[in-house]
């Protein structure tokens, strides 16, 4: 039984060019003057400040987190590009940067992206399923991300994108709690179907250790998906 709710969308203007009425979700009409911009943005901005404040007081599941909390988000209104992780691993528990270890070295090679731009909040946001470090379990792996932040943070946080173009959804639990019953039977699958989600997704496998033995086996990944995932975040970023 899944962990997650069945599908969620992020929050956003649409992706179909339409900027003169609807903000997807939300609600809000854009302004259509370049003074309102600006006040929409400034009140926009402020109101992240609060909210980041809030996610990183965070203690919902304290109890459940043996090296405690430490939740890890990057996340600025003007980002066009999110990745939605699983959850920091204990390098980047110890460091506070998301991404901050081996995995993220192979992620930023997939994107062809260097430590500057990736890091960019302006440009990149960064939103793990779990913000915390949930441990590791018996067979040295870590456990997977907690199913609390997720529900609790994600639709709030979205709300502050209204730039946002492409949504990454980096392994298994991002594709479950985004993709829904859209995703296909696999991990494999839903990576290899990428373009089915159009230019709102992109899932794409976790990029631990164990990737490269999969990517082996998968010699399409490389071939047919990386340059197109290149492609779509060259536009972005």
């Amino acid at each position: 039984m899944d962990q997650y709710p069945a599908s969620h969308r992020p929050f956003g203007p649409r992706n179909d060019g339409d900027r003169s009425g609807s903000f997807e979700t939300v609600g809000r009409g854009w302004p259509r003057t370049r003074k309102n911009m600006c006040l929409f943005f400034e009140r926009l901005l402020m109101s992240l400040k609060r909210l980041l404040r809030e996610v990183r007081a965070c203690r919902i599941c304290e109890a459940e987190l043996p090296f405690g909390p430490r939740p890890v988000v990057q996340l600025a209104n003007t980002a066009r590009l999110l990745i939605v992780g699983q959850a920091p691993g204990s390098k980047v528990h110890q460091s506070g940067i998301p991404w901050n270890d081996a995995s993220g070295d192979r992620l930023r090679d997939w994107l062809r992206l260097d430590r500057a731009a990736f890091y960019d909040a302006a440009r990149v946001a960064i939103l793990p399923i779990g913000f915390c470090y949930p441990g590791a379990g018996k067979n040295g792996s870590d456990n997977p991300p907690r199913p609390e932040c997720a529900p609790h943070w994600h639709k709030r946080l979205l709300e502050h994108l209204p730039e946002l173009k492409l949504t990454l959804l980096v392994g298994q639990h991002a594709h479950r709690y985004y993709l829904g019953a859209e995703r296909k039977a696999s991990m494999t699958e839903t990576v290899r179907t990428f373009s089915q989600h159009g230019d709102q997704f992109f899932p794409l496998p976790h990029p631990s250790w164990r990737s490269g033995i999969w990517m082996q086996r998968n010699p399409w990944f490389e071939m047919a998906v990386i340059p197109e995932l290149r492609n779509a975040v060259r536009k972005l970023v």
